[in-house]
Parts: C-alpha cells; sequence; structure tokens
C-alpha cells in the first residue's frame, strides 16, 4: 500500500472555492491604489478646475518657477496650499477616528463624538472670543484644548481599567458640558467675533497658507512613526484586553500611548482647519468595509483625504459666489451616510 498521500486543496471548501492569499493581497493592493488614485484626481481637478481654470501646461510651468499673472498666485498661494492640508488633515482625521473605534471597538468612539474636538473648539473660542488669538496662537490654543480633555476624560473613566463604554460615556458627557461653553461664549462677543469664531468652529480651509502646511507637515512627520509603532499594539487589543495581554501586549500602557497619538492627531488637523465634522467618525467604518478591516489605519486615512478633497471642491463650487466651509458640506452629506451606514450595518449583522 503506497503511503503516498495526495495533495489537498485548501483553496475549496466542500464546492465552496475560498480566495488564495496572494488573490487577496492583490485585491487589497488594488484598492489601496483605487484610493490613492482617488486623492491625486481630486487633488488635480481642485488645483486646475474651479472659477479659474489652469491648464495642465500652465500649472506645470507655475510649478517650475514661471511666473503667469493672476494664475501663479491662484496656485501657489491658494489652490496648492488649500490641497496639501486638506489631504494632510483628511489623513490625520480619519487615522485618528480609526485608532479610537478599534481600539474601543465601538464605531461611536471618534473624536467627534467623545468630546476631545469640543475640547479643541472651546479652548479656541476662548482664544479669539476673550483673547483676540488667530493663527498660530489660535492652533496651538486648539491643540492644548483637545490634550486637556482627553486627558481629563481618561483620567475620569480610568477605574479599574479604561472600559471602552466608561470612555464614550465620560467623552459624550465633557461635549454636552463644552458645547454649552461655546454657546455661552459666543452670546458673550460681539457679532463680528462671533461670525469668525463660527467660520472657525464650522471648519475650514479658506485660511490655508504655507507656513500652517509647515506646522501640519512637521507635526504628522513626528506622528506617523509613533502610528506605525503603535499599530502592533493596536491589532492585540482589538480582540480584547485578556487577549493583548496574552500577546505580550502592555494594556494600559498602549492604550495610553494610542489615545495620546490619536488625540495628537485630532488636536493638529482641528488646529489647522477647524474641526471639520464626520471626518473621523465616518473613515473608519468605510475603510473597514472597502479593506475588510485590513491595514485599517491606512485605508482610513486615504478615504478621510477623499472626503475631505471632495467636500472642499463641492463647497467652493457648489454655490456661484459662494465658498461654503468644508464643514458644511461634510455635515450635510455625512449625516444620511451615517443612516445608510448604520442601517446596511445592522441589516449584515456587522453594526456597533
Amino acid at each position: 500500500m503506497s503511503l503516498t498521500k495526495a495533495p489537498v486543496d485548501y483553496s475549496s471548501n466542500d464546492g465552496i472555492r475560498l480566495p488564495k492569499r496572494h488573490d487577496l493581497r492583490t485585491q487589497r493592493a488594488v484598492k489601496i491604489g483605487a484610493l490613492v488614485f482617488a486623492v491625486i484626481a481630486l487633488s488635480s481637478v481642485t488645483l486646475l478646475l474651479g472659477r479659474y481654470t489652469v491648464t495642465i501646461p500652465d500649472f506645470f510651468r507655475i510649478l517650475g518657477g514661471a511666473d503667469i499673472p493672476g494664475a501663479s498666485f491662484i496656485v501657489m498661494e491658494n489652490r496648492l496650499p488649500r490641497v496639501i492640508i486638506g489631504v494632510m488633515i483628511g489623513a490625520a482625521f480619519g487615522v485618528a477616528g480609526a485608532i479610537f473605534q478599534t481600539m474601543l471597538r465601538n464605531p461611536l468612539a471618534s473624536p467627534d463624538i467623545i468630546g476631545i474636538s469640543y475640547g479643541a473648539s472651546a479652548s479656541a473660542v476662548f482664544a479669539i472670543v476673550l483673547l483676540g488669538a488667530s493663527g498660530l496662537v489660535l492652533s496651538g490654543f486648539a491643540m492644548i484644548g483637545a490634550l486637556a480633555v482627553a486627558l481629563a476624560i481618561y483620567f475620569i473613566s480610568r477605574r479599574g481599567g479604561v472600559a471602552g463604554y466608561r470612555l464614550i460615556l465620560v467623552g459624550i458627557g465633557f461635549s454636552a458640558v463644552l458645547q454649552s461653553v461655546v454657546s455661552f461664549l459666543l452670546t458673550r462677543t460681539d457679532i463680528n467675533v462671533a461670525t469668525d469664531a463660527l467660520v472657525w468652529l464650522n471648519g475650514s480651509l479658506n485660511s490655508s497658507n504655507w507656513d500652517r502646511v509647515s506646522v501640519l507637515a512637521l507635526a504628522l512627520m513626528v506622528l506617523a512613526p509613533a502610528v506605525v509603532a503603535l499599530s502592533r499594539s493596536l491589532r492585540g487589543l482589538e480582540l480584547g484586553d485578556d487577549t493583548a495581554a496574552g500577546l505580550g501586549v502592555n494594556v494600559e500602557r498602549s492604550r495610553l500611548s494610542l489615545i495620546v497619538t490619536g488625540v495628537l492627531l485630532a488636536a493638529v488637523a482641528t488646529a489647522a482647519a477647524g474641526p471639520v465634522s464626520f471626518i473621523a467618525f465616518l473613515s473608519g467604518p468605510i475603510a473597514r468595509r472597502f479593506l475588510n478591516g485590513h491595514r485599517p489605519l491606512l485605508t482610513a486615512g486615504l478615504v478621510g483625504a477623499v472626503i475631505v478633497l471632495a467636500a472642499d471642491f463641492i463647497g467652493a463650487n457648489l454655490i456661484p459666489d459662494v465658498s461654503l466651509p468644508v464643514g458644511v458640506i461634510t455635515g450635510v452629506l455625512g449625516a444620511p451616510f451615517l443612516l445608510w451606514l448604520l442601517a446596511t450595518s445592522n441589516r449584515s449583522g456587522q453594526g456597533g
């Protein structure tokens, strides 16, 4: 009797053919490539089209140093910094939301919902109304406010270890209080200052310039390695605290590091353009559906950039002679999309 066994085909199971590993990798690479292409395409549309059209040859001549009256200013001082900041804040909000949602295993756990964005908003409005702050000083106040609120939420919800639902509930409480603080401050100032504060609160790329590009790029260059280093711990925490501890993850230290990193990402993005609503909330769930949970941070960052670029172009060109802040568009489109997302998730048994 021969002892040689016939080769087993692990790619099939009871007549159901399962995709091979290299097929899955190819599919994921194609999908990530599609997101990168969408970011490049939307960036190109924003740079070239709109109320003033720039031709492709003129665009590259401007990048090469040529001075074309009118077009050079529009491209170099308006549209290019706007696109770069849009990509960076979209990626930062997307990754920040995915960190919280993955770590706490709850789609509601994004910086918009648990009060961190409101911490930045309340601090920034305080600086605008009472100190007349603007520019980098305003950005600094927004970052300090986000960090202070995040640490307060963490330590208040920390009782025998941070539980996801407790942190979310404490964060929602902070959101309500800070929203009241913002409303109170706006009622205590004149209409012009309140208008400036409201523009910032809606989230806008209208004030984009190269100084903000430099500050935001420097901050993300520091935070990106931290995100990569903490991604392994994040995968462990996604499986639960006990499993993560069994895999050798220091649960509390990793969770605090991830919270600080996620807060800083949301804070630097908020400081650059204001609290653009729904980006952190939606990017993670969309990325998970698009790539079945694989590489959630990278995918969420790309999805966030796509949403911001698309919303900003729509806001700038939807109504003639009116430039709507990007946050208005994400707020209008984000709410119904979120309802659709939750409804389809529940039908497929994947709701949070």
